[in-house]
């Protein structure tokens, strides 16, 4: 009904746009991922993913007390596996005094009110790089799910509150779900990467940890037979539509801003919580642009998160974390 309808009107300054904004973003969004090596007083820097940073152990225990300074309330931790601990069946994974359970009990000791999550796969203690155990060139479905499945438990057992399954193996959900009730774990979670595709956006990441795959003869040189095609889009409601039926209580897709049309469509599909990962290529793209001067960081840097939060997202894992919290305060 032009002009009695002047939709500019909600547009006219800043108290009206804030007042009629339809997409919030607050601290209680963010899962924070943390990286954790052995040593003491380490504070690396990951050249790939500028300020951003390996912790040891006891600088690690100063991050968690201040993420909940700023009201971030959950972490997700990956290890850096020194390599002589690393092998095709990812044994260090199960000791109960390995950098993961012992990064656990830290982060649980400097805060016990603090969500806990844990990477579960094994290519951070891999001889390879890959997430599952190989035997003739192939990547061992079953075998590895039932490994998942005790890492898991020893995850428990050192207190993470949920684990995160994110490999892409076949079935592994029910089996973790059920080794977990088997156990009497059965308060903790699982938040699964339901829908995580073969990403060229991963690269950072697998620096951060050394965990690339590696480039020997009998030995698959990408993660293509387990993660998902990029190029499919109903395979991923397949994907998550299992995990749900097999315990999931939490999904996940990972990479984020090329995938905003799968997170919305598992978010209008499905009646669980929905997790979207902003990947370390992500990350790094925008501290890169911004460190040019193409771009201004903290615009884009809100604007791609809102992007997760309108397409759908309840949890919000990015490197971001600390950096947004600090804007919006």
């Amino acid at each position: 009904m032009f002009p009695l309808r002047r939709n500019r009107r909600l547009r006219a300054n800043e108290a009206i746009r804030a007042l009629v904004r339809e997409t919030i973003i607050t601290p209680n969004d963010f899962l924070v991922p943390l990286f954790v090596v052995e040593g003491k007083g380490v504070k690396e820097e990951i050249a790939s993913m500028p300020n951003y940073f390996r912790f040891s152990l006891d600088l690690l225990e100063q991050e968690v007390k201040s993420l909940w300074s700023l009201g971030l309330k959950s972490v997700l931790l990956f290890v850096k596996v020194p390599d002589n601990l690393k092998d095709n069946a990812g044994k260090e994974a199960l000791n109960p005094n390995g950098l993961m359970q012992r990064a656990i009990k830290t982060v649980k000791n400097a805060c016990p009110d603090m969500l806990v999550m844990t990477d579960v796969a094994l290519d951070p203690y891999s001889a390879y790089g890959h997430d599952g155990i190989i035997e003739n060139g192939k990547i061992l479905n079953d075998e590895t799910a039932e490994f998942l499945a005790e890492m898991s438990i020893s995850h428990a057992q050192a207190g993470a509150n949920f684990v995160a399954p994110s490999d892409m193996m076949d079935g592994r959900i029910l089996t973790i779900r059920e080794a977990l009730e088997d156990e009497g774990f059965t308060d903790t979670g699982i938040m699964s990467y339901s829908a995580k595709y073969a990403s060229a956006f991963y690269g950072p990441f697998r620096d951060a940890l050394d965990s690339a795959p590696v480039d020997l003869i009998n030995i698959p040189k990408d993660k293509k037979t387990y993660q998902m095609d990029f190029a499919n889009r109903h395979e991923a409601l397949r994907e998550t539509e299992m995990d749900i039926d097999e315990g999931a209580d939490i999904v996940m897709v990972k990479p984020g801003m090329a995938y905003l049309d799968i997170l919305r469509e598992i978010k209008n599909e499905f009646d669980v919580p929905v997790a979207v990962y902003q990947v370390s290529g992500e990350y790094a793209m925008i501290k890169a642009a911004a460190e040019k001067g193409w771009l201004n960081h903290d615009q884009i840097m809100m604007e791609s998160t809102i992007a997760f939060k309108r397409a759908g997202a309840d949890i919000i894992a990015s490197y971001f974390a600390k950096d947004i919290v600090k804007f919006l305060s």
